[in-house]
Parts: structure tokens; C-alpha cells; sequence
């Protein structure tokens, strides 16, 4: 499989727009594209799925480390994978380059195309694109591409980034109505709520086949064999082809628009350990499917919160089977689910399940955000005392009640109290990745199905 990264300068360059148009054009080509994003991000990887019609995985050197990211890309086949970029190409760790889009690209030897947007730039465009060739020895820097231009610009810059660089700049995207998506507080829309998707990236994908060299570019891809070092872990070997066959127990996993927050990886990584996911909705559905175990992922509760309220019966029904000691991982906008009530963006309190103490409420700024290591102090049942787990915050509600059981820390040295976690429970605001070395899939699963044995 030929893969190749596409990044940016800094956030807002266009690089989801870009990326999602290069893959409708290449899927256009017959070529089987897969999708990839670099860091933690959860909303740019389902507009790849959704132009793809596959589900895009995230690499996360932070969450899942080198050899987790290096399963992560090796689980995948195809013709050609592109790997859209986070943040700014050498953004990483605590103001470094670790765990950076850059630092992604040569762990896994990706040849990158930097996407620039060159308004009210001349010859200093190549001073900056100078600046990240040379900012470290081995930048992976390939080819340019013109990000809101237009072709007599490009042509100007085309000729300058030769002559002051020696890089080539492979084509332009001109200013196009369809290149621009709505925002909101956590990021764009989600892919399922922008209006005329299909022929928004379809337009897009065939100005990609006009102002963009497709073959030039693919041909900077490199051929990409198996990541070496991609070991799996003891806790993931796969049993018999017949124990694969019979799932040992069943976990209802919300998803609708309120719950949208997934890592394909967390998915298989269920299924791996041997359970069956049955999906639902606390927006439509009024009652829980039968299940051993119960997911509550993030994503936007409180733009949902009157519907959520409304629907009693999830509620109680939710409330209930915590109660009950059902195995239960909520993060982010499961756990404000599970509190008391959330207050909605119009600043009304809207009742929520009452598994635990706690009111959501709106907050003007990110709370907590970025990256983090979880501290367990006592078994429970994702974590084994003593054990630190990579995590990740992102979210503007804050609560009242955001637990004391485990001990958060940032690279920077910062702490504090955070997480409600017993033998059935993991519910914070922290999100878990189960592609890494811990076997928290395979912990959740043996939960689940010791809890379905004693009902």
C-alpha cells in the first residue's frame, strides 16, 4: 500500500477539506483509499469515513504509543492511504515535537505534503517553507499544495517555491463555496450534519483532477510494507477461529448525533476480546437493547439535552443498570449523561439519569484540555493499581462532580482529582483509546461477561 501524510503550518489551513477531496478524487480513480488522521481528533476522521464509505483511523503516538500506531496502520489494506495531519506539522507534546504530525510521519516513514494557504504572501511563503525544511534534518517534506488560490497565484507561487526551495508544488484548490464548512465549539460539524455532502466533495474532487497533479502526487507516496516492530500484544492474541465465532457477552454502545465520539480502534478492539456491540440511541430509542455491558461515549449531550430529557424511559432504564452494577465506560458526554442534569446552550437545566451526583454546566472556555496521564490508585475495572493511562480532554462543559478516584497529569507538572471508578465503572471526562498497551478492551469484556454469568 502507497501511503503519504498531508499537513499544514497551523490549525484552520484547510487540511480536512483537502484531505477529503484528495480522497474522493482518488476514490474516483477506481483506487481503494484508505484514511488515517494523526492525534485524538474524532470529528475529521468521520468526514474520511463518510467520503469513503471505510472507517478512517486515528494514530495516536501519545494515546496508543509507536508500536500501538504501528498495529493501527499495519491492520489496514489498500491502494493508498493518506494520513491527514493534526495541528501544525512539528506541534507536539508541551510546546515539542513529540507525538506531532511530524514525529508520525518518521515513525512510520510517510513522505508529507505540506498544504499551504498563501493569502497576502509573496516570497515570504518560501522563507516559512523554508523555515520547516530545515527545522529538523529529516522534515519528510515532499511536495506543496495551494490551499484557497487561485491559478494565476498559483502559478506565481509554483515558479517561487521551486527557485527559493526546491520543492514542487503539486496544484491549487481555487476559493470554492464548497471548501468551507461551518464550526462550532469542539470543531467543524460533524460529517453527518453537513448539508449536500456528497456533492459538495464530488465538485471538489473533480476540481482536485484539474488545478492538482494526481499522478505526480501519487507517485511521491511511498510503498509502505508492514510496520516493523508492529508486535501484538499477549493480552490481544487472537484465540481459535471458533472462539472468535461466539461472542462470551454483549455491550450496548450509544450512538446517534448526541454520542457520535468512536475510535474505530476502541471497536475492534471489543471485538478482539470477544464481544458482541449492539448499537442504540438514548435520543430515539426508548428502551436499552439486552446487554452485558453498557458505552457511553463522548460527543454533544448538551446540544441534545432537552431530547435526552425528554426520553425518560433511556433514562431510568440507564440509571437502573449502572445501579445494578452493569459494567458501564462513560466518557466525556456519557459521564455529564450519567450525572444529575446538564444545562443546555440556551442556560436551561435539563434533567439527566441520576446515576451519579452532578450538574453539567456551559463554560466560555476548553477545560482541561490536551493530553494526560491517569494515575489508578486502586483496581477497578479498566485500570490495576498503580498503573498510568494515557488520556486525552476536550470539551467545554465542566460539572460540578468530576469525581476524586484517580489523579490526572499534564506533561507540564499540573494535577488534580478526577473520575468515578469502582469494579463496574469508568466514567470521566478523560477519553481512553484501547489500542495500546493496556488490555483495557479485553478488562472491560471479562467484566461484562462475568456480569452476564451472575444474572
Amino acid at each position: 500500500m502507497k501511503a503519504l501524510m498531508l499537513s499544514a503550518m497551523q490549525s484552520g489551513a484547510g487540511k480536512t477539506v483537502m484531505s477529503c477531496a484528495l480522497m474522493a478524487a482518488l476514490k474516483k480513480r477506481g483506487l481503494r483509499v484508505r484514511a488515517f488522521k494523526s492525534g485524538p481528533d474524532y470529528i475529521d476522521p468521520m468526514f474520511h469515513s463518510r467520503v469513503l464509505g471505510v472507517e478512517s483511523r486515528n494514530l495516536d503516538l501519545f494515546l496508543q504509543g509507536e508500536n500501538g500506531v504501528k498495529r493501527s496502520f499495519a491492520s489496514v489494506c489498500g491502494d493508498v492511504a493518506v494520513v491527514e495531519g493534526a495541528m501544525g506539522y512539528y506541534d507536539g507534546l508541551n510546546g515539542g515535537t513529540e507525538a506531532s504530525a511530524w514525529d508520525l510521519a518518521v515513525k512510520l516513514d510517510l513522505p508529507t505534503v505540506l498544504l499551504l494557504r498563501p493569502k497576502g504572501c509573496g516570497i515570504t511563503l518560501a522563507a516559512q517553507v523554508h523555515g520547516m525544511q530545515t527545522f529538523r534534518a529529516e522534515s519528510r517534506l515532499e511536495g506543496i499544495l495551494l490551499c484557497d488560490c487561485t491559478e494565476h497565484n498559483a502559478d506565481v507561487l509554483t515558479a517561487l517555491l521551486k527557485r527559493e526551495c526546491g520543492i514542487p508544488v503539486l496544484g491549487f484548490l481555487p476559493p470554492m463555496e464548497e471548501a468551507r464548512l461551518k464550526s462550532r465549539h469542539l470543531g467543524l460539524l460533524t460529517a453527518a450534519e453537513i448539508e449536500g455532502f456528497q456533492e459538495r466533495f464530488d465538485r471538489l474532487a473533480a476540481q482536485l483532477e484539474k488545478s492538482v497533479d494526481l499522478d505526480r502526487l501519487l507517485n511521491l507516496a511511498t510503498e509502505i510494507d508492514p510496520p516493523s516492530g508492529a508486535l501484538v500484544p499477549e493480552h490481544s492474541v487472537p484465540g481459535t477461529a471458533e472462539e472468535k465465532k461466539k461472542p462470551c457477552c454483549c455491550i450496548a454502545v450509544a450512538r446517534d448525533e448526541a454520542f457520535c465520539f468512536h475510535y474505530a480502534d476502541n471497536l475492534d478492539a471489543l471485538h478482539r476480546a470477544g464481544a458482541e456491540l449492539v448499537f442504540f440511541s438514548p435520543l430515539h430509542d426508548a428502551h436499552l437493547p439486552d446487554a452485558d455491558g453498557l458505552w457511553l461515549c463522548g460527543g454533544y449531550p448538551e446540544l441534545h439535552a432537552r431530547e435526552l430529557s425528554e426520553n425518560a424511559s433511556m433514562r431510568e432504564e440507564i440509571r437502573r443498570r449502572v445501579m445494578n452494577g452493569c459494567p458501564t465506560v462513560a466518557e466525556c458526554g456519557g459521564f455529564l449523561y450519567l450525572q444529575e442534569s446538564l444545562e443546555d446552550p440556551e442556560g436551561k437545566t435539563r434533567q439527566m439519569c441520576n446515576a451519579l451526583p452532578g450538574r453539567g454546566f456551559r463554560t466560555e472556555r476548553l477545560q482541561r484540555f490536551g493530553y494526560l496521564k491517569l494515575k489508578a490508585e486502586q483496581d477497578s475495572l479498566l485500570f490495576r493499581k498503580g498503573e498510568q493511562i494515557p488520556a486525552h480532554e476536550f470539551h467545554y462543559w465542566n460539572s460540578t462532580e468530576n469525581g476524586e478516584d484517580l489523579e490526572a497529569e499534564k506533561a507540564d507538572g499540573r494535577c488534580w482529582r478526577c473520575g468515578v471508578v469502582s469494579d463496574t465503572l469508568y466514567a470521566a471526562f478523560p477519553h481512553l483509546h484501547f489500542a495500546g498497551d493496556l488490555p483495557l478492551a479485553e478488562r472491560f469484556v471479562k467484566a461484562c461477561k462475568d456480569y452476564e454469568k451472575n444474572q
